[in-house]
């Protein structure tokens, strides 16, 4: 077992780091990618260097570690972007509290508004076409509006 730690090698390290990674597209978590990534680092460095098995495991596992900080700033830096467009994948609740003109009356509750290039189904009270209609909730594809 001692011979294999002595033998040791770069590419030994950059093989780990590919099939670490490997696993994290099999497996997401992230969490394997971190540690492909320090096991790189180690095989990067190891070409540069060529210390013993200790130091090599040693510098995994402080790469490793210090992949925690930066995991946690890559995620807040992340959720910080997706904070900055809070309706991106909820198209519909951006158009609560908007007004619209109607294309088709609301007949019998239902009817339709255009809103840039798309038409929408809307419920709410008869109102004939071109009136303004405001948007007080929605749910899925479908708007509820009161006249405006």
């Amino acid at each position: 077992m001692i011979e294999m730690f002595l033998t040791l090698g770069s590419w030994n390290w950059l093989v780990l780091g590919f099939v670490l990674m490997a696993l994290e597209l099999a497996a997401p978590g992230v969490f394997l990618f971190w540690l492909g990534l320090s096991a790189l680092l180690v095989g990067l460095v190891s070409f540069a260097i060529d210390p013993h098995w200790q130091t090599q495991f040693l510098m995994f596992a402080l790469f490793a570690v210090a992949a925690v900080p930066a995991w946690r700033h890559f995620a807040k830096s992340a959720s910080s972007a997706s904070a900055s467009s809070p309706f991106l994948n909820r198209r519909t609740e951006a158009l609560v509290g908007r007004e619209f003109t109607l294309e088709k009356p609301i007949i019998d509750g239902s009817g339709t508004v255009r809103i840039d290039d798309t038409i929408w189904r809307v419920a709410g009270p008869d109102a004939p076409a071109g009136s303004r209609v405001k948007v007080i909730r929605a749910d899925g594809a479908s708007l509820t509006v009161v006249v405006a």
